[in-house]
């Protein structure tokens, strides 16, 4: 669960959160994402984003107000 101040959204929560998106599916997918890439002639960067940012979702948030 990650824990959110409400007043605390503005461009750099936003960043931290993506960081931290992208270091977690790194860590669960990185080899799967690599081969992807490779086979598909796709840049790795960009997938690992577009993972991280669908990742945001499975997240559990809790805010404080």
């Amino acid at each position: 669960m990650i824990q959110i101040n409400f007043n605390d959204l503005d461009d750099s929560a936003q960043q931290r959160l993506i960081a931290l998106s992208k270091k977690d599916v790194e860590a669960k997918f990185g080899k799967q994402l690599r081969s992807y890439a490779k086979t598909q002639f796709s840049n790795y960067d960009e997938l690992l984003e577009q993972e991280a940012i669908r990742n945001l979702y499975n997240y559990r948030y809790s805010f404080k107000i």
